[in-house]
């Protein structure tokens, strides 16, 4: 895959930002890199590449996508083509499920950034807040036989490992992904470095308003996966009640009139209500268009009111893969009742 040229390249400058509490910057839109086992390694690291020569400046990784040596690649070729310095990116990875053990924290963070070729990593999430490992391309029935639930004593080791990175100076900023209010309200609680950022499921049907502003309120940035509604998620988060966002007559309505893809619609109001969205696409048109989409004309008022109107509690990555024995459904790992579940 090679640059279209015709496409006119995005003055990073204009890209809004959020700040966290430490006072960093971090860009407002990242491209993210999960290629839900339609797309190769290879794709993906041309997709980096050609976004960051358009004007991406967050590239959101994780270690089980199984890409970050070659997205790797890609970010030092930019690097040394004098597109961008080390400074102007934001990189964000993640640590898998499996490697939570005290004493794989460090090891696998070491081998994410020489995967990437960096020498610190700009924040690194926790995946998930589950041990509970699933293989590549697993079906929606799949079981880790060693699942268990959220145990706060053992989650905490996996954190004071993080710290210590922040400590070493190899990660500038620490964080958490799919948490839900009660789990987080006890990791602020025992923290020493409080997570800058929250990596959650955020689009128009499924806003999740009450984990947002838990956010917002407590200095966490929440960042957003699946922000047009995730039409590339894998077949096993695909159930038949789910919602499609870009075919909602509001975002249709309000994509007309902007005379966009529907898609541009979603990023505007996510980028506008104060969350970071995380698209994934490795068509230049489409990550040029959801880059332009922050740095253009901005929904109305009304506009946001209206979307504001249309959460349908539409969670599409439910998580069944990461079931303990003895939990009733998918339910049990998002704390629905404001109670953390347990065997």
């Amino acid at each position: 895959m090679t640059l279209d040229n015709s496409l006119e390249k995005i003055d990073p400058r204009f890209v809004p930002y959020r700040k966290l509490y430490t006072g960093a910057k971090i860009p407002a839109i990242g491209l993210g890199t999960f290629g839900s086992d339609r797309f190769s390694a290879d794709q993906i690291a041309a997709a980096v590449l050609d976004a960051i020569e358009i004007g991406y400046r967050h590239i959101d990784c994780a270690m089980v996508y199984g890409n970050e040596r070659e997205v790797g690649e890609s970010i030092q070729a930019v690097i040394k083509k004098g597109i961008v310095k080390r400074e102007e990116l934001w990189i964000t990875s993640k640590l898998w499920n499996n490697k939570h053990a005290e004493e794989d924290v460090i090891p696998t963070c070491r081998q994410t950034l020489k995967d990437l070729q960096l020498n610190h990593l700009d924040l690194y999430l926790i995946h998930w807040p589950f041990p509970n490992h699933h293989g590549v391309g697993v079906d929606v029935n799949s079981r880790d036989p060693h699942a268990v639930p959220y145990i706060h004593e053992n989650y905490m080791k996996t954190w004071r490992q993080m710290e210590k990175l922040v400590e070493m100076g190899i990660v500038r900023h620490i964080g958490t992904s799919n948490m839900t209010i009660p789990k987080l309200k006890l990791l602020l609680r025992d923290a020493k470095i409080k997570p800058a950022a929250n990596e959650m499921e955020l689009h128009p049907h499924f806003q999740q308003p009450e984990l947002f502003q838990f956010c917002l309120d407590n200095q966490i940035v929440p960042i957003g996966y699946s922000p047009v509604g995730s039409p590339s998620r894998p077949d096993r988060d695909r159930t038949p009640d789910d919602t499609v966002d870009i075919e909602d007559p509001v975002i249709v309505k309000i994509a007309n009139r902007l005379n966009v893809h529907p898609a541009v619609a979603c990023l505007k109001w996510a980028a506008q209500r104060g969350q970071i969205p995380i698209p994934f696409s490795v068509r230049p048109e489409q990550y040029w268009s959801n880059l332009k989409a922050v740095t253009t004309e901005p929904l109305t008022e009304e506009e946001m009111h209206e979307i504001a109107r249309i959460d349908k509690n539409n969670r599409l990555i439910k998580g069944q893969v990461f079931l303990w024995k003895g939990a009733k459904d998918w339910r049990d790992l998002w704390d629905l009742d404001g109670q953390i579940a347990s065997v």
